[in-house]
């Protein structure tokens, strides 16, 4: 009898966890195919085409000559795009750039290209928290308000890289760079209150996955595509928290995603998707479209904490995908942020 019942127990243990199995793997699958289809409808060049037929361009027209505007990973693609497009209205724009050589010539390229001489160059490499607290202090010596940061810098290393730091490299950049980045500088968004925003570039990849604690992804099949859209959605998430906790201080939050774009980081971490959808994909100059958008409204047509695409209010769960009750999660995550930056509460 012992034996009998201790092998229905097993028979018992073995058929829930097939189910949970088979569960999880059905709503995996789910995610990723809703977020192909939603994807290929509304990320592509051909939809931005349609989405910009209700676009208002007096909207994009705007001077805005004496704003501060720090944008990161400004040498090349997504980041360059919105960097020009702001110094084109007459901002004071800060490259800010891991690559000196690279640095320097996107900079030459902007001013000769806007006439714009008010463009400066930072060198700061975006998954180190040193040098991120490096160039904050620099930036206080200035004590100049900052109207606009662009949390722009991302990355996608498909296999696992540890930083100096200790950190796995898609999480530094992507997320305790972004945290570390906006926590540091709210202050100087103080100072520009109550036209300060800050603009986080986010990915529709982020619609595939929920939430997760497992910020370094300590699974020991490290999957880089999934880990870039897990940092995503911290992202989104950290957004509309930052716009609850700082709702007072005359700061707007706001995250974003520029669509498919045809940028040199997509082509390196993704060669195949850009094959595939070659001709389909964005510009970057479209895929930064609703980043200088952002940067130019009036504050009260914006509403701080949500998420944006193609110049309009987006949802930041699709429908089914089991990935809104997640975002209760995020109190965990901003602590462990938080201890992992060595910032203060």
């Amino acid at each position: 009898m012992k034996k009998s019942g201790t092998l229905q127990l097993q028979l018992k243990f073995h058929f829930s966890f097939n189910i949970v199995s088979l569960t999880m793997f059905l709503v995996k699958t789910w995610r990723q195919t809703a977020f192909g289809v939603y994807g290929y409808m509304n990320f592509t060049k051909p939809a931005f085409l349609e989405h910009s037929k209700n676009f208002k361009p007096e909207e994009t027209e705007v001077q805005i000559p004496g704003k501060n505007c720090i944008v990161t990973g400004a040498n090349s693609g997504i980041g360059y795009a919105a960097a020009e497009g702001l110094a084109q209205r007459g901002a004071t724009v800060y490259l800010v750039c891991r690559n000196k050589e690279r640095g320097e010539a996107a900079l030459s390229q902007i001013q000769t290209k806007t006439g714009n001489q008010n463009v400066y160059l930072e060198i700061c490499d975006l998954s180190s928290v040193t040098d991120i607290k490096s160039l904050a202090s620099r930036f206080s010596e200035k004590n100049v308000p900052v109207h606009v940061l662009v949390n722009n810098a991302g990355l996608l290393e498909q296999n696992r890289v540890t930083t100096s730091e200790g950190f796995e490299l898609n999480f530094a950049v992507n997320v305790l760079g972004t945290y570390a980045m906006t926590e540091l500088m709210v202050p100087l968004l103080e100072k520009a209150s109550p036209n300060a925003r800050v603009i986080t570039v986010s990915s529709g990849g982020m619609y595939s996955t929920p939430l997760t604690n497992d910020l370094q992804y300590s699974e020991s099949s490290y999957n880089g595509t999934l880990q870039y859209a897990r940092n995503k959605r911290v992202q989104v998430a950290l957004t509309e928290n930052w716009g609850e906790t700082y709702k007072n201080k005359g700061i707007g939050f706001y995250s974003m995603h520029p669509g498919w774009a045809d940028t040199p980081g997509v082509a390196k971490s993704l060669p195949g998707f850009s094959k595939s959808l070659a001709g389909k994909l964005r510009t970057s100059e479209e895929g930064a479209d609703t980043v200088i958008w952002l940067a130019l409204q009036p504050k009260e047509k914006l509403v701080s904490g949500a998420f944006y695409f193609d110049r309009a209010e987006a949802p930041k769960h699709l429908s089914y995908n089991a990935t809104s009750g997640s975002h209760t999660l995020i109190n965990s995550v901003i602590d462990s942020l938080r201890s992992l930056a060595s910032l203060s509460a």
